[in-house]
């Protein structure tokens, strides 16, 4: 099932929570296929924090801030 289109203005108070029950079938099918191949459920949460973490630093224009975030992931998955 495709993820629907908004409903709501930009601005509308309630198209938050439309956005996250939009993508909530999704997130929970890709942390049910995660679980099938043998990841754990906090692995599987901790992963899709930090994953959005990453994308919301790095939606900012400044790419600087962006390129020190891909650096500092990369930089502590050595040091692991």
């Amino acid at each position: 099932m495709p993820i629907p289109r908004p409903h709501y203005s930009r601005n509308h108070p309630e198209r938050f929570d439309a956005c996250q029950l939009a993508i909530e079938d999704k997130l929970i099918e890709l942390v049910g296929q995660a679980w099938d191949v043998g990841w754990h459920r906090d692995e599987i949460l901790s992963a899709i924090i930090e994953i959005a973490d990453n994308l919301s630093l790095a939606r900012r224009d400044d790419i600087a801030l962006a390129i020190e975030t891909r650096l500092a992931k990369l930089i502590k998955k050595k040091d692991v």
